[in-house]
């Protein structure tokens, strides 16, 4: 289903903020609502080519929605260090006014083993993936309850499923871990802001070709045929970010599962 940019979509008037927005999911997430008007600001910490090993920066994720009549804004930010969490805040409202949508898609994971997994990248770990996203949504907050509404929408994964005890590990207790909290976190922020109108839910994406996924070759022979298009997440993620937020919240999705539900076709991304 191709598609542009419609300044007057289910987001028009909306500012929205992805983190992780360089490549892969965020790249896609980010691309999606500005194709249905909302403005969007992008961060990663990978602002040119030259500082990252995988492909894709948030210059060109701005270039490309801009490009396509969107409205984007790149801020450069380190998700684990709390200043760059709170400029990053600060600077989305400077340039578009309050965030109405935060989407926390940013990740940094070490597949090791309990037994030789360093404290150094475990707490690296629980920072970017469980403590930025609950700083960023109370950075984000006193916004949305003044203007008495808002999304928040954490990026999770299948690895927040308890795993077959006899299955051979690939050494991801930790990224489990840290995705089980943020399901946690979810329905828990869901649960206190009902009253609100504030939807909070998680979606996890399934098996999706992204570079980190390939990176850590994730994708073999045995799992091939199950990997779901980016296109689909994006959709997904589009979906659990409009309409009644009160029968719209805390849920733990799985985008095919969306995409099923309200019988969702994927729009070719701009």
């Amino acid at each position: 289903m191709a598609q542009g940019v419609n300044r007057n979509g289910v987001l028009a008037g909306q500012v929205a903020l992805v983190t992780g927005a360089s490549r892969g999911i965020g790249l896609a997430i980010a691309k999606r609502f500005a194709m249905e008007g909302a403005k969007v600001v992008v961060t990663a910490r990978t602002v040119s080519a030259d500082q990252h090993y995988l492909p894709g920066t948030i210059s060109e994720t701005v270039a490309q929605i801009n490009e396509a009549g969107g409205e984007a804004i790149a801020v450069q930010a380190d998700l684990g260090v709390s200043e760059d969490r709170h400029r990053l805040v600060a600077e989305a409202e400077a340039a578009f006014g309050g965030v109405d949508i935060l989407v926390n898609n940013a990740a940094i994971t070490y597949f090791i083993p309990v037994a030789d997994f360093p404290e150094k990248r475990f707490r690296l770990m629980m920072d970017v993936q469980v403590w930025t996203p609950f700083e960023l949504a109370q950075l984000v907050l006193p916004g949305m309850r003044e203007r008495g509404r808002g999304w928040i929408l954490n990026v999770s994964s299948h690895a927040a499923i308890h795993p077959e005890k006899t299955m051979p590990g690939r050494g991801g207790t930790v990224y489990g871990m840290c995705k089980a909290a943020l399901e946690r976190f979810t329905t828990g922020l869901a649960q206190e802001l009902y009253d609100e109108k504030i939807g909070v839910n998680v979606i996890s994406p399934g098996l999706v070709a992204t570079p980190g996924v390939m990176h850590h070759k994730l994708i073999n022979e045995q799992n091939k045929d199950n990997v779901t298009p980016v296109e689909h997440m994006a959709e997904a993620c589009l979906r659990l970010c409009h309409g009644d937020p009160q029968s719209l919240t805390g849920r733990i999705d799985y985008a095919d599962a969306v995409m099923e539900e309200f019988d969702l076709q994927a729009a070719e991304l701009i």
